[in-house]
């Protein structure tokens, strides 16, 4: 438990079969994103990393970054926050201003960056069944 109190933002990229893929979007430089984010998280000194994951499910709002909040904003009352369409200057630019004013339960995150959260998958379908099981008690 103490080694996860001091645990950083991390940035969790998904380069799986959609996200990152250049025959799906051509026009985005993906390789170059991730490059300078861990670039990025290198220079920060431990403040936040970077993780790539095969898949995390959304392809139709392909490409997705997760960012997990620190430990401390945690603690604050950051979640996790899912992001889609992530493959731009300007979305690389928001995100990092964002995580390295702290991210989730630290910072507030940059509107333009904020349009594009989007609904982590199974959401809505854990929150109706939740609900069915209140409702049956």
């Amino acid at each position: 438990m103490r080694a996860a109190r001091g645990r950083p933002c991390t940035l969790l990229v998904c380069r799986g079969c959609c996200c990152g893929n250049p025959r799906k979007h051509p026009g985005a430089d993906h390789q170059g994103q991730l490059e300078r984010l861990r670039t990025a998280a290198d220079d920060a000194a431990g403040r936040f990393t970077v993780r790539t994951t095969d898949c995390l499910g959304p392809c139709d709002q392909a490409d997705v970054v997760v960012v997990r909040p620190s430990a401390e904003g945690r603690r604050r009352g950051g979640r996790a926050v899912w992001i889609g369409f992530a493959m731009d200057d300007t979305f690389t630019d928001d995100l990092l201003r964002w995580i390295g004013q702290g991210g989730p339960g630290l910072a507030a995150p940059p509107p333009a960056l904020e349009l594009q959260f989007i609904r982590a998958p199974g959401t809505e379908k854990e929150t109706r069944a939740r609900g069915r099981r209140r409702a049956r008690r």
